[in-house]
C-alpha cells in the first residue's frame, strides 16, 4: 500500500478563489481524509525542488560526518536542545518510558509490531529555527538565537532557504486540511503564526549501525502540529496507519511526506490521531548503504525533517465543530508552550 500523492499546484493557483474549483475542493477533502485515516500523506509542491533537497542533504551529510568533538560545540543542553545539536544517546523514545504506549504496542500483531529500542536513540539531530519569532513570549527557550557551526559558510542560506520552503508547504497543507474539515481556511495557520517551527534533520551513521533491526528512532509520535520530510537517500521509516497497519514509507522523487502531530490531534479533538512511526535499519536500508559505499558516497542517513508548530503562547483546544465531539473533553484548553514543555520533559530533553 502506498500513500496517495496530493498535488499542491492546483490549490496554489486557485488560492483565495470563491468558490474553489471542484477539483481543488476535492483535493482539500483528500488531505483531510488522509490526515484523519492515515495520519500522513505524500505531496508534491513545485516550490520545493529535488535540487533544494539535495543541496540540504549534501551539507548535512558533511556536518554529521564531522568529529563528535566538533559537533558538541553546537550543543545547548540548557535550552532543552531546542537549538543546535542533540548528540546521539540523549533523546529517549517515548515507547521506552510510556507504560500506556508499551501496552498499546503489545496489542499490535507480531508481523506489524514496532521494534522496542534499548535506551536512548543513537541518532544525532540539529535544531534550526525557521521563520519570525515573537517579540514577547513566556517560552524563551523555544525562541532562542540560532547556532551556526564554523566552517559552513552557506549554512544560514541553506537552512533558512529549505526550512522556509518546507514551512510554506506545511501552511498550504494546513489551509487545505482546514477547508476539508469544514473550518475557515486560516483556522490552523492563524495559530501557526510566529510558531517555534524547527528544521530538525537527524543523522544516523550507517557505517556504525549495520545490523538489520537497529533502531535509530524508537516508536513515537511527534508532539508538534504537522511534520514534513524531504526524501531521504536511505529508507527505514515505518509508519502505522490509524487502523493499525504498518507501512514502510516510500516517498517518490520530487515529493514530500507530511505526518500529523499531537497538536493537530488536540485541535481536532482526537479526530486526527498523531501518527506513530519509527526509523530502523531494514534490508532496503542495508542495500542502499552498500550501494552508497560502493559509489563512495556518505553513509549518514539524513532525514530532511521540519516540525511545524502552533505558536507557544497560543491556546490548544478543539476548534469549531470539533469542540462538540465526545472526545473533546480529553483535550482541555492548554497553552501550546506548556504542552510542549511537558512532552520534552517526558523524552528527557527538558533538563530542569
Amino acid at each position: 500500500m502506498d500513500l496517495p500523492v496530493v498535488e499542491l499546484e492546483p490549490y496554489l493557483e486557485a488560492r483565495g478563489s470563491q468558490p474553489l474549483p471542484e477539483n481543488v475542493r476535492n483535493s482539500c477533502l483528500e488531505v483531510a481524509k488522509c490526515l484523519r485515516e492515515a495520519g500522513a500523506l505524500v505531496l508534491r509542491d513545485p516550490r520545493c525542488t529535488p535540487e533544494d533537497n539535495d543541496r540540504f542533504l549534501n551539507m548535512m551529510e558533511r556536518y554529521f560526518g564531522m568529529a563528535d568533538e566538533f559537533k558538541r560545540q553546537q550543543e545547548r543542553r540548557h535550552l532543552h536542545y531546542q537549538v543546535g545539536v542533540t548528540p546521539e544517546g540523549v533523546e529517549v523514545p517515548r515507547c521506552a518510558l510510556d507504560k500506556d504506549l508499551q501496552a498499546r504496542m503489545e496489542k499490535i500483531p507480531d508481523s506489524e509490531k514496532p521494534r522496542m529500542p534499548v535506551g536512548a536513540d543513537p541518532k544525532w539531530r540539529y535544531m534550526w529555527r525557521v521563520g519570525p519569532r515573537p517579540a514577547n513570549t513566556r517560552f524563551k527557550e523555544f525562541n532562542a538565537d540560532p547556532v551556526v557551526p564554523e566552517g559552513f559558510p552557506d549554512w544560514i542560506e541553506v537552512m533558512d532557504g529549505w526550512g522556509r520552503k518546507m514551512i510554506a508547504a506545511v501552511e498550504i497543507v494546513a489551509e487545505m486540511a482546514a477547508i476539508g474539515f469544514g473550518l475557515p481556511p486560516d483556522a490552523f495557520t492563524s495559530l501557526m503564526s510566529q510558531g517555534p517551527h524547527l528544521l530538525a534533520p537527524t543523522g544516523s551513521d550507517l557505517s556504525k549501525f549495520t545490523e538489520e533491526g537497529s533502531v535509530f528512532a524508537g516508536y513515537h509520535y511527534d508532539l508538534n502540529f504537522l511534520t514534513i520530510h524531504g526524501r531521504s537517500r536511505f529508507p527505514g521509516l515505518n509508519i502505522w496507519l490509524k487502523q493499525g497497519q504498518k507501512l514502510l514509507v516510500r516517498v517518490p522523487p520530487g515529493c514530500l511526506l507530511v505526518q500529523a502531530g499531537k497538536e493537530l490531534e488536540w485541535l481536532t479533538g482526537g479526530e486526527c490521531s498523531a501518527g506513530m512511526h519509527e526509523v530502523i535499519v531494514t534490508k532496503e536500508t542495508i542495500a542502499a548503504a552498500e550501494a552508497a559505499k560502493q559509489a563512495g558516497r556518505s553513509l549518514w542517513r539524513v532525514s530532511s525533517t521540519v516540525f511545524g508548530h502552533i505558536a507557544s503562547d497560543a491556546i490548544l483546544q478543539p476548534l469549531g465543530h470539533f469542540a462538540s465531539a465526545q472526545a473533546a473533553k480529553n483535550y482541555p484548553a492548554t497553552l501550546a508552550g506548556d504542552y510542549v514543555e511537558s512532552e520534552l520533559a517526558a523524552i528527557r530533553l527538558k533538563t530542569a
